[in-house]
């Protein structure tokens, strides 16, 4: 742990995989060097960075039914860059093993979702093209146990791409660091280190932690739905609130050779029950995750509690919001089955409902609730229009900016980092300067 500065000209608040880009950015593609990240945990990436707490994808937009093609084309954009990142990463010199490679597909089942796939494939065929369309013979030949114990007579086809990154996000959080301070040493990098309080103060951002006061002209914010927090603070994102949607997961022996998507239900913001190695073990297959809204920032922390409904607002306009959203028939009856799903005894007998339409011979005995495992994430509500915010939720106010829930999260990381550097250099005028083209040449 580094020596806590008083001052910088940036100060990075939140040590997971957004935070951590985004110091990785600065060091090599600016030369900004008075730069420090304070994080408020003993370790990078331990909230929903960290493989336990997510499903361990770098999403591209080929097998994510829910993505229209334009946002598909955005997030693989940025995915390629974490992609190249990885690829380029995984013969130095630091003893991580940043990714597994597996095949990914989306499994259409029945006449409707079928018709629904084939009418998807031209277009996205077209912005990826290893991705291929596949009958039920081949579906079979690479996962065996996706056709074992299906009815003969009943409708499948998927998409399906060799492609298939599973990417060990907490591992890249330390990649990014120690790349960081290769470029740049003197880099402060401060743990255990949280941010009490912030301000602003004539020219300079007041920020007061644990371990003291730092001032720095600019911040940016990368604490997930803290993030929110700290803007209401400063009189940003008043209209805004969190629902934190908690996700768990069950595992089984290895029942899959690769990633099984299924296709995403109309309306739902959440992802669709989906099948995943492990990154680090092909022998355990996780299924989830599972949804359900929960009155706390961090899963597994009852101390952030409190610092939920500071984000949540107080008034009738946030309660308002909440019970349209909630109360809308879809949304209502896909939380009350999750609710269900994370209870013992019966949680188990009706999820495997879900992963049967994966693999059909699923047995009761191989399936497992993985206890302990699953995060957040922070679901922004827009009260003003009453509805969920899809995607990006990010604030840029006077020199900072608020990094809430960069979507879909960890795979646009860079990409995220790169808007940000670029923010900031317009904050600083011409006083620093951010080498894009050498950022694109390397990554884009």
């Amino acid at each position: 742990m580094n020596q806590l500065e008083s001052s910088y000209d940036v100060l990075i608040v939140g040590g997971g995989v957004t935070g951590t880009a985004l110091l990785y950015t600065l060091s090599k593609y600016t030369n900004i060097k008075n730069v420090g990240l304070i994080e408020k945990y003993s370790d990078f990436g331990l909230v929903n960075s960290a493989s336990y707490n997510n499903s361990q994808t770098l999403h591209f937009g080929d097998i994510e039914t829910n993505y229209s093609l334009e946002k598909a084309k955005s997030v693989k954009r940025m995915a390629d860059m974490v992609m190249r990142y990885v690829e380029t990463e995984k013969n130095s010199s630091d003893d991580l093993k940043l990714f597994s490679k597996y095949s990914k597909m989306v499994l259409a089942v029945g006449k409707n979702q079928v018709k629904e796939l084939r009418e998807r494939y031209p277009a996205f065929g077209q912005l990826f093209p290893h991705l291929r369309m596949i009958e039920k013979e081949e579906i079979g030949r690479i996962e065996p146990r996706v056709l074992d114990g299906r009815k003969p007579d009943q409708e499948i086809l998927a998409l399906v791409t060799e492609d298939g990154y599973t990417v060990d996000f907490k591992k890249l959080c330390h990649s990014f660091i120690n790349n960081a301070l290769r470029k740049n040493p003197v880099l402060s990098i401060n743990l255990d280190t949280k941010l009490l309080k912030i301000s602003k103060e004539g020219d300079h951002y007041l920020v007061s932690t644990n371990r003291g006061d730092i001032k720095s002209p600019v911040v940016v914010i990368a604490a997930g739905g803290h993030s929110l927090m700290y803007a209401k603070s400063l009189g940003y994102g008043k209209n805004l609130s969190v629902l934190s949607m908690a996700g768990s997961f069950y595992t089984a022996p290895k029942v899959l050779n690769g990633k099984v998507y299924t296709i995403q239900v109309p309306k739902l913001p959440f992802a669709a029950i989906h099948g995943d190695p492990e990154v680090h073990n092909s022998e355990i297959t996780r299924f989830g995750p599972t949804a359900k809204p929960i009155f706390q920032l961090e899963r597994h922390n009852w101390s952030t509690f409190s610092e939920y409904w500071k984000t949540f607002g107080v008034g009738i306009n946030p309660v308002i919001s909440l019970l349209k959203i909630v109360f809308d028939k879809v949304l209502l009856s896909y939380i009350f089955i999750n609710f269900l799903y994370d209870l013992p005894f019966i949680g188990r007998r009706l999820f495997i409902r879900e992963v049967r339409k994966i693999v059909p011979s699923m047995k009761l005995k191989e399936l497992k609730f993985a206890r302990g495992i699953g995060g957040t994430r922070p679901q922004i509500v827009n009260n003003t229009t009453r509805k969920l915010e899809m995607g990006e939720a990010k604030l840029t106010g006077d020199n900072i900016i608020f990094n809430i829930t960069p979507s879909p999260g960890a795979s646009t990381c860079l990409g995220n980092a790169y808007t940000d550097a670029s923010k900031i250099m317009e904050f600083f005028g011409d006083k620093f300067k951010f080498d894009k083209a050498a950022f694109e040449k390397d990554l884009m």
